[in-house]
């Protein structure tokens, strides 16, 4: 069958690899209809993404139509269309059964530790499959994207009416936003470039500032004069992880939605100082797939406006290149299978 993989940063090619058939007893063959394209995919491809090894198949954020079910398999059937929680956890370690799966000690993520959607079709386990019978496939490969930032709001455990401050206007970013809403949170989103703060406005109808020459006075300004009690960096840029930790109130939580390939470092006493507490947050459960594909369901989330570039799988070695070129304009690149 037709696959794309990326051989070396900075290099596609198209490739033909043995067919994956038959689903075993509790596993699901699916044919990949979208593969969406995210920050962990443009990483790889300029040779900057941790964890990551070459070649591989890239491809996490996917929407497949259900071909073939194994004999244990009750949540989906043959033609459903179905998101697809792309994080493959052993389901045996101490992590996993404290209920941790997205930190299992093995997890594999495919696209990044195993092959990835970039391809006509895969079996994976059934159990990580999410139907829906009024989505899209175009909002199926979508969820991935928004369950990232709602396991982050998790993470953060925002109050009803807290006001929020979210760091970075990108996918991450307003996947952050639409869930602290959906949590009655209040949030705001600082980016320093003029066209993610108009569309975050436009799209999310949310406030949004630029960080200017003085980030703390600037959110200071924008939250009334104090410093908000929780504050998400969903740019997965080092110096502006490192300098969030200003940005935080007394007591507050610092959530850290994105992933960078370096080291972040903090003055110890002023953390200590301000008793502030650090939250990582790492891919996402079943549950905020769950949750995300209820929020699309109902109408809540409008993922057509970030859907902003396509291309076939056979295209994808030509254009891909132009994507990870950063060209404004472009949010959501998505490929068609």
């Amino acid at each position: 069958m037709r696959a794309v993989t990326l051989l070396e940063p900075g290099r596609f090619a198209s490739i033909t690899v043995a067919g994956e058939d038959e689903p075993g007893p509790a596993e699901a063959l699916v044919a990949v209809r979208r593969v969406g394209v995210c920050g962990t995919d443009l990483h790889a491809f300029h040779g900057r993404q941790p964890f990551f090894t070459y070649p591989r198949i890239l491809g996490h954020e996917l929407g497949v139509e259900v071909l073939a079910v194994g004999s244990e398999v009750e949540n989906v059937g043959r033609g459903d269309r179905c998101a697809l929680r792309p994080y493959l956890e052993c389901g045996s370690c101490d992590t996993c059964l404290r209920g941790r799966p997205n930190c299992c000690t093995s997890l594999a993520v495919l696209g990044v530790h195993r092959d990835g959607g970039m391809k006509e079709r895969l079996v994976v386990p059934a159990d990580h499959l999410y139907p829906s019978s009024s989505l899209s496939v175009d909002q199926l490969a979508l969820v991935e994207t928004l369950s990232i930032g709602g396991h982050a709001v998790v993470r953060g455990a925002p109050v009803a009416g807290e006001r929020t401050l979210v760091i970075g206007a990108g996918p991450i970013g307003l996947s952050v936003s639409v869930a602290l809403v959906a949590a009655r949170a209040e949030p705001v989103i600082c980016d320093s470039r003029d066209e993610r703060r108009a569309f975050a406005g436009a799209w999310a109808r949310l406030d949004t500032i630029a960080p200017g020459d003085d980030p703390p006075a600037t959110v200071r300004e924008a939250f009334g004069g104090e410093l908000p009690t929780l504050v998400f960096d969903a740019t997965g840029s080092a110096a502006s992880m490192a300098a969030s930790f200003s940005l935080v109130a007394p007591g507050g939580r610092l959530v850290f939605a994105g992933l960078v390939q370096a080291d972040i470092s903090f003055h110890d006493p002023e953390l200590h100082r301000r008793e502030l507490t650090l939250l990582a947050s790492r891919n996402a459960t079943a549950s905020d797939f769950e949750r995300v594909v209820a929020l699309l369901e109902a109408g809540t989330i409008d993922i057509g406006p970030w859907l902003t570039d396509r291309c076939t799988l056979r295209d994808v070695p030509a254009v891909f290149p132009t994507w990870a070129a950063g060209r404004a304009g472009i949010y959501k690149p998505i490929v068609e299978i």
